[in-house]
């Protein structure tokens, strides 16, 4: 009788989908699951700028007159329209049952029919519901797990590539605050490195404009010059480079990609094969506390992320995103390959949390470490700060320490390491000891 009612409860009573923005200004999803029991949960979807080709489909209207094509209204009617009537009086605990008839309805396999922005925002807020409904946190609703981990925050301090409007090639310059005993020690660190980032551009003259994922944005001689200066902003805030913090770089290299060739077309238009590329990077690694590089190469360079693993897999971590896109797939196809040996996780890569969790659980039972994203075009919804915490991913990237679409996840988090006390310990470390001597 109990679980009747606790049935009755958790069934999706309603399904409401609504135009919003995100952090570029431009159209997303967001969508609101109701309860019969009265619990509500509401999720929003994010937006990628520099996007896989393999990724799932992100349904956009089309419309030149309206948001420059960029509206999502056809999203939103799917929601509310297609979506809505198939899935009410489902159980929101019974979140495969549930994706599995977002994928049923859709029919395709890169959710070309109904997007997998509109299929993820339910998906998600789905979740949300359900953990609002046993009322407990949304990392053990989907964590279900004793003890916690608190992820590393790989913090974007200085952009480039197609995050902003300067001359940097490489899209992502990150510190990594591994070297501290808990989440709020790691983030005050990351902060104060980059308010002496801050100082040291203005002193040298150089642009304080931050870009799409709030780090700074500065034009400058080089690639590397960025990767020195973020280097005199660590000493400058009393800390160690390679012990306190360590560096990481998203290269984004399918961006960079011509004709087989990787083009540095935001300045000097050299043009590098892919062991060219390799041995940019290996002597990238040997000057500077690198512990990290994502999407070195292509999304189908196939052949080169062999070679770079081989090169580089022992010394750093390398982190597919475009190759990967969270498709388990493409994931098993690289283990089979040896490419890479961690994959980037974005909800809206494949569309649906059970997708997700399925990928992480592949890549972490085959030793690939796994780092939750955000995307470019974010919003203030933290889904991915709990599910970081309820994977266990140990890694999370979520822009910088400023615009509050990505201060937000770090401000979840610091709720929940405080909420876990005992149960909860910071990755730290550990999360690359294979890499550190």
């Amino acid at each position: 009788m109990k679980a009747k009612v606790r049935r009755k409860k958790t069934s999706i009573a309603q399904v409401q989908g609504r135009e919003i923005l995100d952090s570029r200004g431009h159209p997303t999803i967001r969508t609101k699951v109701t309860l019969h029991g009265g619990a509500v949960g509401i999720a929003s979807v994010p937006s990628g700028a520099s996007t896989g080709t393999h990724e799932a489909l992100e349904l956009r209207d089309g419309d030149p007159g309206r948001y420059f094509g960029k509206g999502v209204l056809k999203a939103v009617a799917n929601v509310n329209e297609v979506i809505a009537p198939e899935v009410v009086g489902m159980d929101a605990l019974k979140q495969r049952k549930l994706d599995d008839r977002l994928i049923e309805l859709d029919g395709t396999p890169a959710k070309n029919k109904l997007g997998a922005n509109a299929i993820l925002s339910v998906s998600m807020a789905a979740a949300s519901a359900a953990s609002a409904a046993l009322n407990i946190p949304l990392y053990d609703h989907l964590g279900k797990k004793e003890a916690l981990i608190l992820p590393v925050p790989l913090v974007n301090i200085l952009n480039g590539g197609t995050h902003a409007d300067n001359n940097l090639n490489i899209q992502e310059f990150l510190i990594a605050p591994a070297g501290s005993p808990s989440f709020e020690e790691a983030i005050r660190k990351a902060a104060e490195v980059f308010h002496n980032l801050k100082k040291l551009l203005k002193k040298k003259g150089y642009s304080t404009a931050v870009g799409d994922e709030g780090g700074f944005a500065p034009n400058l001689r080089a690639d590397e010059e960025a990767l020195d200066l973020i280097m005199e902003s660590i000493v400058q805030a009393g800390y160690r480079a390679g012990d306190d913090i360590f560096l990481a770089l998203d290269v984004a290299a399918s961006e960079l990609f011509e004709e087989r060739m990787y083009v540095f077309k935001k300045s000097d238009r050299s043009r590098r094969s892919s062991d060219e590329m390799i041995d940019l990077y290996e002597r990238l690694v040997r000057a500077y506390p690198i512990i990290s590089i994502e999407d070195g190469l292509a999304e189908d360079d196939w052949t080169g992320w062999a070679a770079l693993t081989a090169r580089l897999g022992k010394k750093i971590q390398l982190i597919g995103d475009d190759i990967f896109v969270t498709n388990i797939h493409r994931l098993k196809d690289g283990i089979r390959k040896g490419i890479a040996n961690s994959i980037l996780i974005k909800l809206n890569q494949i569309g649906t949390l059970t997708e997700t969790i399925e990928t992480v659980s592949c890549a972490q039972g085959q030793g690939y470490s796994t780092v939750i994203s955000h995307r470019s075009g974010e919003t203030e919804d933290t889904f991915i700060a709990d599910l970081s915490v309820a994977l266990n991913t140990g890694q999370i990237k979520t822009g910088s320490v400023s615009r509050s679409e990505r201060v937000a996840k770090y401000n979840r988090l610091l709720e929940i390491e405080e909420e876990l006390k005992d149960r909860g310990s910071f990755a730290g470390k550990k999360v690359f000891a294979p890499y550190i001597a």
